[in-house]
Protein backbone atom coordinates (compact mmCIF):
# COMPACT_ATOMS: atom_id res chain seq x y z
CA UNK A 1 0.00 0.00 0.00
CA UNK A 2 1.58 3.35 -1.01
CA UNK A 3 2.37 5.93 1.65
CA UNK A 4 -0.22 8.68 1.69
CA UNK A 5 0.96 12.22 2.08
CA UNK A 6 -0.17 15.29 3.95
CA UNK A 7 0.97 18.88 4.10
CA UNK A 8 0.26 20.75 7.32
CA UNK A 9 -0.12 24.46 7.95
CA UNK A 10 -0.02 26.44 11.19
CA UNK A 11 -3.61 27.62 10.79
CA UNK A 12 -5.03 24.10 11.00
CA UNK A 13 -6.00 23.03 14.56
CA UNK A 14 -3.76 20.33 15.97
CA UNK A 15 -6.55 17.88 16.76
CA UNK A 16 -7.93 18.14 13.24
CA UNK A 17 -4.48 17.58 11.78
CA UNK A 18 -3.80 14.57 13.96
CA UNK A 19 -7.12 12.98 13.01
CA UNK A 20 -6.53 13.70 9.33
CA UNK A 21 -3.08 12.14 9.57
CA UNK A 22 -4.42 9.01 11.18
CA UNK A 23 -7.25 8.65 8.69
CA UNK A 24 -5.08 9.24 5.64
CA UNK A 25 -2.13 7.09 6.62
CA UNK A 26 -3.58 4.39 8.79
CA UNK A 27 -0.57 4.97 11.01
CA UNK A 28 0.11 7.11 14.10
CA UNK A 29 3.59 7.91 12.80
CA UNK A 30 2.77 10.46 10.10
CA UNK A 31 4.96 13.53 10.38
CA UNK A 32 4.80 16.83 8.51
CA UNK A 33 5.24 20.50 9.15
CA UNK A 34 4.54 23.89 7.62
CA UNK A 35 4.20 22.97 3.95
CA UNK A 36 7.32 20.79 3.89
CA UNK A 37 8.26 17.45 2.47
CA UNK A 38 10.91 15.59 4.45
CA UNK A 39 12.82 12.54 3.27
CA UNK A 40 15.36 10.89 5.54
CA UNK A 41 17.20 8.90 2.91
CA UNK A 42 19.37 5.85 3.69
CA UNK A 43 20.97 5.45 0.26
CA UNK A 44 24.63 6.54 0.25
CA UNK A 45 27.57 5.89 -2.05
CA UNK A 46 29.55 2.91 -0.76
CA UNK A 47 32.74 4.94 -0.57
CA UNK A 48 31.16 7.23 1.99
CA UNK A 49 31.64 4.56 4.64
CA UNK A 50 35.13 3.29 3.93
CA UNK A 51 37.02 3.50 7.20
CA UNK A 52 33.81 4.16 9.14
CA UNK A 53 32.24 1.79 11.65
CA UNK A 54 29.38 -0.32 10.38
CA UNK A 55 26.17 1.69 10.47
CA UNK A 56 22.62 0.69 11.06
CA UNK A 57 20.84 2.33 8.17
CA UNK A 58 17.23 1.60 9.08
CA UNK A 59 16.09 5.14 8.34
CA UNK A 60 12.51 6.15 7.73
CA UNK A 61 11.67 7.64 4.32
CA UNK A 62 8.76 10.11 4.38
CA UNK A 63 7.29 12.02 1.43
CA UNK A 64 4.79 14.84 1.60
CA UNK A 65 2.41 16.35 -0.99
CA UNK A 66 -0.37 18.88 -1.02
CA UNK A 67 -3.96 17.85 -0.40
CA UNK A 68 -7.31 19.64 -0.16
CA UNK A 69 -7.35 21.46 -3.50
CA UNK A 70 -9.91 23.93 -2.18
CA UNK A 71 -7.41 25.31 0.33
CA UNK A 72 -4.69 26.48 -2.06
CA UNK A 73 -4.44 29.80 -0.28
CA UNK A 74 -3.01 27.96 2.71
CA UNK A 75 -0.01 26.62 0.86
CA UNK A 76 3.24 28.17 -0.28
CA UNK A 77 3.78 28.36 -4.06
CA UNK A 78 5.69 25.50 -5.63
CA UNK A 79 7.66 27.64 -8.09
CA UNK A 80 11.06 28.50 -6.58
CA UNK A 81 11.85 32.15 -5.81
CA UNK A 82 14.63 34.02 -7.59
CA UNK A 83 16.63 34.23 -4.37
CA UNK A 84 16.46 32.47 -1.03
CA UNK A 85 16.95 33.78 2.48
CA UNK A 86 18.53 31.06 4.60
CA UNK A 87 19.03 31.82 8.29
CA UNK A 88 21.51 30.09 10.57
CA UNK A 89 21.83 30.13 14.36
CA UNK A 90 24.28 28.50 16.74
CA UNK A 91 23.92 26.27 19.78
CA UNK A 92 20.45 25.70 21.24
CA UNK A 93 19.92 24.22 24.70
CA UNK A 94 16.78 25.64 26.29
CA UNK A 95 17.35 24.20 29.77
CA UNK A 96 17.96 20.72 31.14
CA UNK A 97 16.07 18.77 33.79
CA UNK A 98 19.16 16.61 34.42
CA UNK A 99 20.84 16.56 36.89
CA UNK A 100 18.32 18.99 38.41
CA UNK A 101 15.15 20.76 37.34
CA UNK A 102 16.73 23.90 38.77
CA UNK A 103 18.46 24.21 35.40
CA UNK A 104 15.12 24.74 33.63
CA UNK A 105 13.80 28.24 32.86
CA UNK A 106 11.21 29.69 35.27
CA UNK A 107 8.08 27.59 35.45
CA UNK A 108 9.68 25.02 33.17
CA UNK A 109 8.54 27.18 30.24
CA UNK A 110 10.89 27.62 27.28
CA UNK A 111 8.60 29.83 25.19
CA UNK A 112 9.85 33.20 26.57
CA UNK A 113 13.46 32.37 25.68
CA UNK A 114 13.15 32.63 21.90
CA UNK A 115 10.23 35.03 21.65
CA UNK A 116 12.39 38.21 21.56
CA UNK A 117 13.96 37.06 18.27
CA UNK A 118 10.99 35.30 16.64
CA UNK A 119 10.58 38.16 14.16
CA UNK A 120 14.16 37.66 12.97
CA UNK A 121 14.07 33.87 12.87
CA UNK A 122 10.85 33.85 10.85
CA UNK A 123 12.00 36.38 8.22
CA UNK A 124 13.55 33.89 5.79
CA UNK A 125 12.74 30.87 3.67
CA UNK A 126 14.64 28.33 5.80
CA UNK A 127 15.93 28.29 9.40
CA UNK A 128 18.82 26.18 10.76
CA UNK A 129 20.13 25.60 14.28
CA UNK A 130 22.32 23.20 16.27
CA UNK A 131 20.44 21.22 18.93
CA UNK A 132 23.05 21.03 21.69
CA UNK A 133 21.52 18.15 23.63
CA UNK A 134 18.74 15.61 23.50
CA UNK A 135 15.01 15.79 24.16
CA UNK A 136 13.07 13.40 26.37
CA UNK A 137 11.43 12.81 29.72
CA UNK A 138 12.65 9.26 30.42
CA UNK A 139 14.78 6.41 29.08
CA UNK A 140 18.46 5.97 28.42
CA UNK A 141 21.42 5.94 30.77
CA UNK A 142 23.20 9.24 31.48
CA UNK A 143 26.91 9.31 30.84
CA UNK A 144 29.01 8.80 33.95
CA UNK A 145 30.27 11.86 35.80
CA UNK A 146 32.58 11.76 38.79
CA UNK A 147 31.08 15.00 40.14
CA UNK A 148 27.36 15.51 39.51
CA UNK A 149 27.69 19.13 40.55
CA UNK A 150 30.03 19.66 37.61
CA UNK A 151 28.33 17.27 35.21
CA UNK A 152 27.55 18.65 31.78
CA UNK A 153 24.83 16.26 30.73
CA UNK A 154 21.95 17.92 28.90
CA UNK A 155 18.40 16.75 28.37
CA UNK A 156 15.57 19.09 27.51
CA UNK A 157 12.00 18.08 28.32
CA UNK A 158 10.16 16.61 25.35
CA UNK A 159 7.73 19.53 25.34
CA UNK A 160 10.60 21.94 24.59
CA UNK A 161 10.62 20.72 21.00
CA UNK A 162 7.47 22.75 20.44
CA UNK A 163 9.37 25.95 21.26
CA UNK A 164 11.67 25.23 18.32
CA UNK A 165 8.69 24.60 16.06
CA UNK A 166 7.04 27.83 17.20
CA UNK A 167 10.26 29.71 16.42
CA UNK A 168 10.14 28.39 12.85
CA UNK A 169 13.07 25.97 12.71
CA UNK A 170 13.27 23.74 9.64
CA UNK A 171 16.72 22.10 9.87
CA UNK A 172 18.39 20.90 13.06
CA UNK A 173 21.84 19.43 13.50
CA UNK A 174 22.00 16.67 16.10
CA UNK A 175 25.72 16.03 15.58
CA UNK A 176 27.57 17.30 18.64
CA UNK A 177 29.15 16.20 21.92
CA UNK A 178 25.86 16.12 23.85
CA UNK A 179 23.57 14.05 21.63
CA UNK A 180 24.90 10.89 23.25
CA UNK A 181 24.48 12.10 26.84
CA UNK A 182 21.80 9.41 27.35
CA UNK A 183 23.24 6.82 24.99
CA UNK A 184 21.63 5.15 21.96
CA UNK A 185 18.21 5.08 23.64
CA UNK A 186 18.44 8.80 24.28
CA UNK A 187 19.25 9.38 20.61
CA UNK A 188 16.27 7.28 19.56
CA UNK A 189 13.92 9.17 21.87
CA UNK A 190 15.21 12.51 20.58
CA UNK A 191 14.74 11.35 16.99
CA UNK A 192 11.18 10.27 17.70
CA UNK A 193 10.29 13.65 19.19
CA UNK A 194 11.85 15.58 16.31
CA UNK A 195 10.10 13.34 13.80
CA UNK A 196 6.75 13.88 15.52
CA UNK A 197 7.18 17.65 15.11
CA UNK A 198 8.19 17.40 11.46
CA UNK A 199 11.75 18.70 11.70
CA UNK A 200 14.35 17.83 9.10
CA UNK A 201 17.38 16.76 11.12
CA UNK A 202 20.63 14.90 10.56
CA UNK A 203 23.89 13.89 12.18
CA UNK A 204 23.08 10.65 14.01
CA UNK A 205 24.71 7.48 12.70
CA UNK A 206 21.15 6.30 12.17
CA UNK A 207 20.32 9.44 10.16
CA UNK A 208 23.35 10.77 8.31
CA UNK A 209 21.43 13.18 6.11
CA UNK A 210 17.98 14.30 5.09
CA UNK A 211 16.32 15.96 2.11
CA UNK A 212 13.73 18.67 2.67
CA UNK A 213 11.37 19.96 0.01
CA UNK A 214 10.02 23.45 0.57
CA UNK A 215 8.75 26.20 -1.74
CA UNK A 216 9.48 24.07 -4.79
CA UNK A 217 13.13 23.43 -3.92
CA UNK A 218 15.00 20.45 -2.51
CA UNK A 219 17.45 21.11 0.31
CA UNK A 220 20.00 18.42 1.10
CA UNK A 221 21.29 18.55 4.67
CA UNK A 222 23.95 16.59 6.54
CA UNK A 223 25.72 17.12 9.87
CA UNK A 224 29.00 15.85 11.30
CA UNK A 225 30.95 15.83 14.56
CA UNK A 226 34.02 14.02 15.96
CA UNK A 227 31.88 12.41 18.65
CA UNK A 228 30.39 9.01 19.43
CA UNK A 229 26.99 8.40 17.88
CA UNK A 230 27.52 11.03 15.17
CA UNK A 231 28.56 11.04 11.54
CA UNK A 232 32.33 11.31 11.76
CA UNK A 233 33.68 14.75 10.93
CA UNK A 234 37.24 13.39 10.93
CA UNK A 235 36.52 11.20 7.90
CA UNK A 236 36.86 14.02 5.39
CA UNK A 237 36.46 11.79 2.34
CA UNK A 238 33.23 10.34 3.68
CA UNK A 239 31.87 13.82 4.37
CA UNK A 240 32.79 14.92 0.86
CA UNK A 241 31.10 11.86 -0.65
CA UNK A 242 27.89 12.62 1.23
CA UNK A 243 28.00 16.27 0.11
CA UNK A 244 28.55 15.09 -3.47
CA UNK A 245 25.62 12.70 -3.26
CA UNK A 246 23.34 15.41 -1.84
CA UNK A 247 24.44 17.77 -4.60
CA UNK A 248 23.28 15.20 -7.15
CA UNK A 249 19.74 15.04 -5.71
CA UNK A 250 19.20 18.55 -4.28
CA UNK A 251 19.04 22.17 -5.39
CA UNK A 252 20.80 23.57 -2.31
CA UNK A 253 23.16 21.60 -0.07
CA UNK A 254 23.69 22.69 3.55
CA UNK A 255 26.36 21.03 5.67
CA UNK A 256 26.81 21.48 9.41
CA UNK A 257 29.81 20.56 11.54
CA UNK A 258 30.50 20.60 15.27
CA UNK A 259 34.24 20.97 15.62
CA UNK A 260 37.20 23.02 16.76
CA UNK A 261 38.47 23.88 20.22
CA UNK A 262 36.26 25.75 22.68
CA UNK A 263 36.31 29.13 24.37
CA UNK A 264 37.70 32.64 24.23
CA UNK A 265 41.23 31.38 23.54
CA UNK A 266 40.09 29.60 20.38
CA UNK A 267 38.29 32.25 18.35
CA UNK A 268 40.57 32.08 15.31
CA UNK A 269 40.30 29.55 12.49
CA UNK A 270 43.44 27.45 12.16
CA UNK A 271 44.23 25.27 9.18
CA UNK A 272 45.32 22.19 11.10
CA UNK A 273 43.72 19.86 13.62
CA UNK A 274 42.42 21.39 16.84
CA UNK A 275 42.94 19.33 19.99
CA UNK A 276 40.89 20.25 23.06
CA UNK A 277 40.91 18.47 26.43
CA UNK A 278 42.84 15.64 24.84
CA UNK A 279 40.37 15.10 21.97
CA UNK A 280 40.98 15.75 18.30
CA UNK A 281 38.17 18.12 17.33
CA UNK A 282 39.16 18.13 13.67
CA UNK A 283 40.42 20.60 11.11
CA UNK A 284 37.40 22.79 10.48
CA UNK A 285 39.17 24.49 7.57
CA UNK A 286 39.95 21.21 5.82
CA UNK A 287 36.46 19.86 6.45
CA UNK A 288 34.65 22.95 5.19
CA UNK A 289 36.72 23.24 2.02
CA UNK A 290 36.34 19.53 1.31
CA UNK A 291 32.54 19.60 1.42
CA UNK A 292 32.31 22.82 -0.63
CA UNK A 293 34.63 21.30 -3.23
CA UNK A 294 32.23 18.33 -3.33
CA UNK A 295 29.09 20.43 -3.81
CA UNK A 296 28.02 22.01 -0.51
CA UNK A 297 26.53 25.49 -0.88
CA UNK A 298 26.45 26.64 2.76
CA UNK A 299 28.52 25.38 5.68
CA UNK A 300 27.37 26.20 9.21
CA UNK A 301 29.88 25.53 11.99
CA UNK A 302 29.43 25.35 15.75
CA UNK A 303 31.18 23.85 18.73
CA UNK A 304 33.66 26.49 19.99
CA UNK A 305 30.88 28.34 21.91
CA UNK A 306 32.26 31.59 20.49
CA UNK A 307 31.79 33.26 17.13
CA UNK A 308 34.38 32.68 14.43
CA UNK A 309 35.17 34.06 10.98
CA UNK A 310 33.02 33.85 7.87
CA UNK A 311 34.69 32.90 4.59
CA UNK A 312 33.50 33.18 1.00
CA UNK A 313 35.01 30.20 -0.82
CA UNK A 314 34.13 29.35 -4.43
CA UNK A 315 31.06 31.60 -4.21
CA UNK A 316 29.83 29.64 -1.19
CA UNK A 317 29.64 30.80 2.43
CA UNK A 318 31.41 29.05 5.29
CA UNK A 319 30.58 30.21 8.79
CA UNK A 320 33.17 28.63 11.06
CA UNK A 321 31.20 29.07 14.29
CA UNK A 322 27.79 30.55 15.03
CA UNK A 323 28.49 30.60 18.77
CA UNK A 324 26.01 30.28 21.64
CA UNK A 325 22.56 31.25 20.39
CA UNK A 326 20.07 30.10 23.04
CA UNK A 327 21.92 28.28 25.83
CA UNK A 328 20.15 28.37 29.16
CA UNK A 329 21.41 27.61 32.62
CA UNK A 330 24.66 25.69 32.31
CA UNK A 331 26.79 27.75 29.95
CA UNK A 332 29.52 30.32 30.37
CA UNK A 333 28.08 33.47 28.80
CA UNK A 334 30.81 35.91 29.76
CA UNK A 335 32.70 37.96 27.18
CA UNK A 336 32.74 36.47 23.67
CA UNK A 337 30.73 33.45 24.83
CA UNK A 338 27.69 35.67 25.34
CA UNK A 339 27.52 37.22 21.87
CA UNK A 340 26.60 35.52 18.59
CA UNK A 341 25.14 36.15 15.15
CA UNK A 342 21.87 35.28 13.58
CA UNK A 343 23.23 34.89 10.06
CA UNK A 344 20.91 35.75 7.16
CA UNK A 345 22.16 34.62 3.76
CA UNK A 346 20.67 35.45 0.40
CA UNK A 347 21.59 32.78 -2.14
CA UNK A 348 20.48 31.85 -5.63
CA UNK A 349 18.24 28.78 -6.12
CA UNK A 350 21.44 26.89 -6.92
CA UNK A 351 23.08 27.99 -3.65
CA UNK A 352 25.45 30.68 -4.94
CA UNK A 353 26.06 33.49 -2.43
CA UNK A 354 24.40 36.81 -3.29
CA UNK A 355 24.56 38.85 -0.08
CA UNK A 356 24.01 38.50 3.64
CA UNK A 357 23.46 40.15 6.98
CA UNK A 358 24.73 39.56 10.50
CA UNK A 359 22.02 40.23 13.08
CA UNK A 360 23.89 40.39 16.41
CA UNK A 361 22.37 38.93 19.56
CA UNK A 362 23.56 38.63 23.13
CA UNK A 363 22.79 36.50 26.17
CA UNK A 364 23.20 37.43 29.80
CA UNK A 365 22.27 36.00 33.18
CA UNK A 366 21.00 32.44 32.77
CA UNK A 367 20.65 32.88 29.01
CA UNK A 368 18.19 33.59 26.23
CA UNK A 369 18.91 35.60 23.05
CA UNK A 370 18.16 39.30 22.72
CA UNK A 371 19.02 41.71 19.91
CA UNK A 372 22.29 43.38 20.87
CA UNK A 373 22.15 47.18 20.52
CA UNK A 374 25.94 47.31 20.77
CA UNK A 375 26.36 44.96 17.78
CA UNK A 376 29.33 43.24 19.39
CA UNK A 377 29.07 40.01 17.39
CA UNK A 378 29.13 42.02 14.16
CA UNK A 379 32.40 43.71 15.04
CA UNK A 380 33.89 40.49 16.41
CA UNK A 381 33.15 38.47 13.26
CA UNK A 382 34.25 41.35 11.04
CA UNK A 383 37.61 41.53 12.82
CA UNK A 384 38.14 37.75 12.84
CA UNK A 385 37.22 37.39 9.16
CA UNK A 386 39.67 40.11 8.13
CA UNK A 387 42.41 38.57 10.27
CA UNK A 388 41.90 34.92 9.33
CA UNK A 389 41.06 35.39 5.62
CA UNK A 390 42.66 38.68 4.54
CA UNK A 391 42.73 37.77 0.83
CA UNK A 392 39.15 36.59 0.48
CA UNK A 393 36.53 38.41 -1.60
CA UNK A 394 33.96 38.78 1.19
CA UNK A 395 33.52 42.20 2.74
CA UNK A 396 31.68 42.59 6.05
CA UNK A 397 30.44 46.12 6.68
CA UNK A 398 30.22 47.84 10.04
CA UNK A 399 26.45 47.44 9.71
CA UNK A 400 26.84 43.65 9.44
CA UNK A 401 26.21 43.48 5.70
CA UNK A 402 27.95 40.73 3.73
CA UNK A 403 28.92 41.38 0.11
CA UNK A 404 31.67 40.77 -2.39
CA UNK A 405 34.52 43.26 -2.44
CA UNK A 406 34.16 43.69 -6.18
CA UNK A 407 31.75 42.48 -8.82
CA UNK A 408 32.83 39.89 -11.35
CA UNK A 409 31.27 37.39 -13.70
CA UNK A 410 29.67 34.56 -11.76
CA UNK A 411 28.41 31.21 -12.88
CA UNK A 412 24.82 30.39 -11.83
Amino acid sequence: MPIRTLTLTRRMPFRFLLMAALLLSGSPFLHAQRGKKVQATPVLPDSAFSGCPALSMGIDSLQWARIMAGCNDRFVPLSPPDSLCIIGTGDIMLGTWYPSENYLPPGGDCSPLLRPVHHILQSGHLLFGNLEGGLGDYGGVPKHCRDNGNCYVFRMPARFGQCLADAGYDLLSVANNHVNDFGPEGRAITAGILDSLGFAFAGFLERPYTVLEKDGLRYGFAAFAPNRGCMDMLNYRAAADIARHLDSISDVVIISFHGGAEGRNHQHVVKGDEVFLGYNRGSVYRFAHAVVDAGADIVFGHGPHVSRAIELYRDRIICYSLGNFATYGRFNLSGPNGIAPILKLMVSPSGRFLKGQIVPICQSGEGGPRPDPYKRATEKIRTLSTSDFPMQELEIGSDGSLRRKESRHLSP
